[in-house]
């Protein structure tokens, strides 16, 4: 590909949603405030990236490391997941939304792949925005099962396509644009292998403050980057 100083609108924008916790904290909320608050932020990202015309999101909703989180804050999180798969269910096929899961389905409960399974079904035949939902998701263990998969395949060698091949979401392009929000400027075991060539976008807005107007000062900041590919 070569240099470009005008790039289109990214296909695939992936986004950290950082600063639930924190928003909560600043308003003397329990945490689960924010992370109801950030529900709304899903919302209105999702409207942003299909009116500024991306084709997939992925968002990083919870990582294999937040089970280490307080027991009461993951079981009112895996509710509030159930009641958001619910909504966006019934609503995804009047909008043309389709639904993809990305991560390890244990240990997460029953009642959640029940949802997950249920959603991601009555939604495969949408042709509109895919929502890729990073859940009990860990880029490490992302790129360890794909090559456990091989071993169990009888590879000895393998190529990158072998590895790309056997990711969670083997026909998703890679992100061309990771956001994280909240000021913090690192991956968090996200997209390791998908993220070798894309560009980054950090803010300091928190996630239950992110809107359409931050989503595009990010596409914005896209649009502007010189995408060498190691090239000159």
């Amino acid at each position: 590909m070569s240099e470009t100083a005008a790039n289109p609108v990214p296909q695939h924008v992936a986004v950290i949603m950082d600063g639930n916790g924190r928003w909560a904290k600043e308003r003397h909320l329990p945490r689960l405030a924010g992370h109801n608050a950030g529900a709304k932020a899903v919302e209105r990202t999702l409207k942003a990236a299909k009116k500024a015309g991306v084709k997939i999101l992925t968002l990083y909703a919870f990582s294999t490391e937040n089970w280490s989180r307080p027991q009461d804050e993951i079981n009112g999180l895996f509710k509030l997941l159930e009641q958001t798969l619910d909504r966006y269910t019934q609503d995804a096929a009047k909008h043309g939304v389709r639904l993809l899961v990305s991560g390890a389905r244990e240990p997460l409960p029953p009642s959640i792949l029940a949802k997950i399974d249920h959603a991601v079904s009555s939604t495969q035949a949408n042709t509109g925005l895919t929502l890729n939902l990073a859940l009990n998701y860990g880029a490490r263990q992302e790129i360890l099962h794909a090559v456990n998969a091989l071993l169990a395949q009888g590879k000895t060698q393998a190529t990158l396509q072998d590895i790309s091949n056997h990711l969670y979401q083997p026909q998703l392009p890679d992100p061309e644009l990771i956001i994280r929000t909240s000021g913090e400027e690192r991956l968090s075991n996200f997209l390791l292998w998908q993220a070798a060539y894309s560009e980054f976008y950090f803010t300091p807005v928190l996630w239950p403050d992110f809107d359409e107007t931050e989503f595009n000062k990010a596409l914005a900041a896209y649009r502007g980057r010189k995408r060498r590919f190691g090239g000159v």
